[in-house]
């Protein structure tokens, strides 16, 4: 290999490595306000150029491994911590999840390599929606829509309104397809006029989304009742002490706190995901009892507590949200989206050695259903923790006729990391994407209320010991984005599709 071809390769992978980098750190503790508008930009460089479509893919898995790596280098740390898991198989199993999640960056690059030129600006964006709505969808248990592309924009004026209209797989289309067009601009031979038709293309997007900010403003909720009072309680217990008494004042100070709350005025209690832990409901009278005079007392209380499923074969338990009542009515929710290699195993029986790091014997069952929880005239879409990803649970729980939702979560797996953060950052496009009030209540933090437009009305951080106290009214209108959620996947891979002909069709005239 000659010297200028070893500095060009050595160039490339700079720039897919250093690519790969800038967009993972679009999804750090703090939200960039730019980053998001320029970091796809050497991905969609490299795949519109003229190297060779194998090459692209290279440098495609090198994009994607380096991007995953940023994002969520909590992962190791907490198999490491709750898992047992020695610290350089931690990171080895890291490594491969990353070339795993990698492998939709080669797709991408690989497709839009192949695609006509002149089809790149409209296929770029179908082809990543096409493979993000995979990546949430994928076969054997692996689906994983974290960290979608539309997040990296989430504190962009307008941004978090027009997601009521497009959803996020629409606002993905604008993140990716105002990158490939810079890139496009910047592989023109006039860098200059490159330069100008980007800058125009930034003012056009940006007024767009100001106009969004301006004119979807929800409209004021159908009655359904007055505001209700709630109470939401982030109880600040770290995972797993050493020792039992350290368990017992845990769960004590929390009742404490939450008692203090009910003083026989009709209030919403949400304790987070785990506060109870290791008590269940079926098998701890302490529990039943406290939540029982946690009702008498005038709260109406979700908490959160394996449940046991018969008909779930060996996964017998369920990772469940109860509420109780003070006219003893019990509702349950079991949690539909489950967490690979923590409440299960994907593909168990070829991977017996990976150990799970739920703190229940046994894999967890998925729930079947969005199971709304009747209360005081409303309808309450739970989400349990990782949930809050899925853009379909809420799509499901509204569509059934949930009037507000409520998100228990246990973030202390993660510590002082960005894991917590990207998940508020995805509660707060489920709230705007459906026009509900979202409330959220962890463990450790980060516990908040969060508007029909995604805007944080109340939070508390990591770390902090405290209850929000507020109200909620529930809404009934479905928005544009619910009323048809398919609709951008579907378009997008209408188009995916056609680009694919259009370079088949080409390839076959230039083969005849």
């Amino acid at each position: 290999m000659s010297a200028p071809q070893l500095s060009h390769n050595v160039k490339d992978l700079l720039i897919a490595a250093l690519g790969g980098v800038a967009w993972g750190l679009c999804f750090e503790q703090e939200a960039s306000l730019w980053l998001g508008w320029v970091a796809l930009i050497p991905l969609c460089f490299v795949a519109v150029s003229d190297r060779a479509p194998r090459r692209v893919a290279w440098l495609g898995l090198v994009h994607g491994w380096f991007a995953w790596m940023v994002q969520m280098p909590w992962i190791p740390t907490t198999i490491i911590t709750f898992g047992n898991i020695p610290t350089a198989l931690a990171w080895v199993l890291m490594g491969l999840l990353a070339v795993y999640l990698g492998l939709y960056h080669v797709a991408f690059a690989w497709l839009v390599r192949v695609a006509p030129r002149r089809w790149a600006l409209v296929a770029a964006p179908a082809f990543w929606v096409v493979l993000e709505w995979l990546r949430g969808h994928a076969v054997g248990s692996f689906n994983f829509p974290w960290n979608l592309a539309a997040y990296a924009w989430v504190d962009v004026v307008g941004v978090l309104p027009l997601s009521a209209w497009i959803g996020p797989y629409g606002l993905s289309v604008l993140v990716v397809g105002i990158n490939a067009y810079f890139a496009l601009c910047l592989r023109q031979g006039d860098r200059r006029e490159g330069i100008l038709r980007a800058g125009f293309a930034f003012c056009l997007v940006l007024t767009l989304l100001i106009s969004a900010a301006r004119f979807s403003q929800p409209e004021d909720p159908l009655p359904l009742a007055t505001d209700h009072r709630v109470r939401l309680v982030q109880p600040n217990q770290q995972l797993a002490p050493d020792d039992p008494n350290d368990i017992a004042r845990n769960y004590q100070s929390m009742m404490l706190t939450a008692e203090s709350e009910c003083r026989g005025v009709p209030t919403l209690l949400v304790l987070p995901e785990s506060a109870a832990w290791p008590q269940t409901w079926e098998n701890s009278f302490r529990l039943r009892r406290d939540m029982t005079r946690l009702a008498e007392r005038g709260c109406d209380t979700i908490f959160n507590s394996p449940m046991t499923r018969p008909d779930a074969g060996e996964n017998f338990y369920t990772n469940s949200a109860v509420l109780i009542t003070p006219d003893g009515v019990l509702e349950r929710y079991d949690k539909r989206y489950l967490v690979p290699f923590g409440e299960h195993v994907p593909l168990g029986n070829v991977l017996p050695f990976v150990r799970k790091i739920a703190r229940h014997a046994g894999s967890f069952a998925a729930g079947q259903d969005a199971g709304l929880m009747a209360w005081q005239g409303e309808e309450i879409g739970l989400l349990i923790c990782y949930e809050v990803v899925f853009p379909d649970a809420v799509t499901v729980a509204v569509r059934d006729g949930a009037s507000f939702l409520v998100n228990i979560s246990n973030d202390a797996w993660y510590g002082d990391s960005s894991a917590p953060y990207q998940l508020f950052r995805a509660a707060r496009f489920r709230a705007a994407e459906s026009r509900r009030t979202l409330l959220r209540s962890a463990l450790t933090g980060i516990s908040g209320v969060i508007g029909p437009r995604g805007e944080v009305l109340a939070q508390l951080g990591l770390g902090e010991r405290d209850v929000i106290r507020t109200q909620v009214t529930g809404r009934q209108e479905l928005t544009p984005y619910l009323k048809a959620p398919w609709l951008v996947p579907v378009a997008c891979s209408i188009i995916a599709l056609f680009a694919i002909f259009l370079a088949w069709n080409e390839r076959r005239k230039k083969g005849s």
